[in-house]
């Protein structure tokens, strides 16, 4: 093997091994602008969007355990490598993914060592994000208690409320 190859090789399964999550994508004809913005949304979330070679990703892919065919590869691949919050950033790969349908396509990927579809990946991107649930379940736990505390409320003013009404009836 030529030794750019290998370096192309072993840069691949680097990014690979170092990722937390990973999208394999086709894409059609960026526009030079479209490609700087989506680098640019990337980027903010410690990710690295990289054009690769068919045959170099499906070795190394199948190499990780992760099984990959040639024939599902159509056109130019790009894969996505996730080094941070992963569901955050597939939540923003698919939100451009929707708006730019005709140049990317989402093939398959795989989020802490589990292997998505295309639809898989799609519903998780549509989950709400770890801050969006926590506020849900503080909104939970916060219902019950000001229901209570109205609850209270209400009884102790309603005990006001006799109390004056009978003072004023003397």
């Amino acid at each position: 093997m030529r030794p750019e190859k290998k370096f192309l090789l072993e840069e691949i399964k680097e990014k690979m091994d170092r990722s937390q999550a990973m999208i394999i994508a086709s894409y059609g004809q960026l526009n030079p602008h479209l490609s700087w913005n989506l680098h640019n949304v990337l980027r903010e979330k410690n990710c690295d969007f990289e054009v690769v070679k068919k045959r170099i990703l499906v070795k190394v892919a199948n190499e990780n355990g992760y099984a990959l065919d040639l024939e599902d590869l159509s056109g130019n691949i790009g894969v996505l490598f996730v080094f941070g919050e992963p569901y955050e950033t597939t939540k923003v790969f698919y939100t451009f993914n929707k708006d730019n349908e005709e140049f990317l396509k989402i093939i398959s990927g795989r989020v802490e060592e589990k292997i998505y579809t295309a639809n898989e990946l799609e519903m998780l991107a549509k989950l709400p994000s770890q801050d969006e649930m926590r506020a849900q379940l503080l909104g939970l736990f916060e219902t019950p208690m000001s229901q209570t505390l109205a609850v209270m409320e209400s009884l102790i003013t309603s005990v006001a409320y006799c109390l004056e009404n009978k003072l004023s009836s003397k």
